[in-house]
């Protein structure tokens, strides 16, 4: 059945009308499910293991008689690893190692290890960086399972210096992917606790007699961990609420097109709410593409989802050229980014927001899934345009160093009494004053 993908024309007198209306998406806070997960949250607050127990019970069919039977050693963790298939095994190896160098190299370059200078007159300024002690890692279970997400989410933690990785996944049935405990043997993962949904989210931000309380919370979930963590956020720090997955590609119309329709199969098959679009100034290879669409997407065992996802929430967009190509892209700021063109450096030159930039025909979005190196968990729905892809700074925290001299202190003492009096604060000045004596 051939699919009719929406199409746009920057000509077009409402063109920006039109993109902003497939743009648009509402993170819709469902009332029902927002009132159930703070239902969840107050009874692990109140009840802690008891509660955690109840609703993992229910939820994932289950019978366990407490939480410290859901917990999954490491010796399990090594042998699901040892299971596994040679090639699987050294592909998941070869993933994590990248994504380890990745991140090792980020920390280095980021000013992870801190600094100070001297002043003149000896006082010392600078900043000191320190990870988080202890970190909770989601990681969704059930219809799916994403070892690629263990390590996204663990390994920038480790190189960071967190002392301690908690992951909680769920398994419904008491059915345990291997992949996903293999990928936390790889990762370093501390303790594993076979729990999900809000109650997870609750266990790891209060703590409770079995799970320690974290500092931090990442990694994705459904509607109800989404709403979990918005609610205790504050209480722990969280990585972000993420939105559907998007790609976004600009092409010059030399890549093949059979490549181009398999990058938006890539982001729409991941549910009916993800978002595929093209961007070209060539006409001609936008219908080329869209023929390869109908051509290919019989043979993809998720057509039904990829064919709801590029009918609903698809485009495909001719713009004058690629400069105004460039102006779009920065207009909606999206998740994945391939600029499939020549020199495709130029153009990222012109690009301010995207949570991850795939340059050239041979980087496909897919790449950055699993193991060129980067981080795959990046801001969706237009965030980018505030936000970064998540990293070893996430899992870090910094503190000011201020050490004032003597001299220093007579200084800037008459500075921070002079402003305080401004500001009516005859305490904070006394305070400056008594060191000018």
């Amino acid at each position: 059945m051939t699919i009719q993908i929406r199409k746009l024309d920057s000509s077009q007198p409402d063109f920006k009308a039109q993109l902003s209306a497939v743009l648009a998406f509402e993170a819709s806070e469902d009332d029902a499910i927002d009132r159930v997960a703070a239902q969840i949250l107050a009874e692990v607050k109140a009840r802690g293991d008891a509660a955690v127990i109840e609703y993992t019970n229910r939820f994932d069919k289950l019978s366990a008689a407490d939480v410290a039977s859901l917990e999954i050693g490491k010796p399990e963790l090594q042998a699901a690893l040892e299971s596994l298939t040679p090639e699987r095994r050294n592909a998941l190896q070869t993933a994590a190692d990248r994504v380890r160098a990745y991140h090792a190299r980020q920390k280095a370059e980021t000013g992870g290890d801190g600094f100070t200078y001297t002043e003149a007159d000896g006082t010392v300024l600078g900043q000191k960086v320190t990870p988080l002690d202890r970190v909770g890692i989601y990681v969704p279970g059930g219809k799916a399972a994403y070892p690629s997400s263990v390590l996204m989410n663990a390994i920038p933690a480790k190189v960071a210096g967190v002392q301690e990785v908690i992951m909680v996944v769920p398994t419904p049935g008491g059915v345990k992917n291997e992949l996903v405990l293999a990928a936390a043997a790889i990762a370093g993962v501390d303790r594993v606790f076979t729990i999900g949904g809000a109650q997870a989210v609750g266990a790891l931000a209060y703590g409770t007699a079995t799970i320690p309380q974290v500092d931090k919370i990442v990694g994705p979930g459904n509607a109800y961990v989404a709403a979990a963590k918005r609610r205790v956020f504050g209480i722990v720090g969280i990585d972000m609420i993420a939105g559907p997955s998007e790609i976004l590609v600009v092409c010059d119309g030399t890549t093949d097109p059979d490549w181009i329709a398999m990058d938006l199969f890539s982001q729409a098959e991941h549910d009916e709410l993800a978002q595929s679009i093209l961007v070209c100034p060539d006409a001609t290879y936008i219908e080329k593409v869209e023929a390869s669409i109908n051509r290919q997407l019989d043979a993809m065992p998720r057509k039904d989802v990829i064919r709801t996802s590029l009918v609903n929430r698809g485009a495909m967009v001719k713009v004058r050229d690629m400069d105004e190509a460039c102006e779009i892209a920065n207009l909606i700021a999206a998740e994945h980014l391939e600029i499939s063109t020549e020199n495709p450096q130029k153009w990222a030159d012109k690009i301010r927001h995207a949570g991850a930039m795939f340059l050239g025909r041979f980087s496909s979005e897919s790449l950055g899934d699993y193991c060129a190196g980067p981080n795959h968990v990046l801001p969706t729905s237009r965030t980018a345009r505030f936000s970064s892809p998540l990293g070893v700074y996430d899992f870090q925290k910094r503190s000011s160093i201020i050490h004032v001299s003597e001299a220093g202190a007579r200084t800037l003492g008459k500075v921070a009494a002079e402003l305080a009096y401004g500001e009516g604060l005859q305490a904070h000045a006394g305070s400056a004053e008594y060191r000018l004596k």
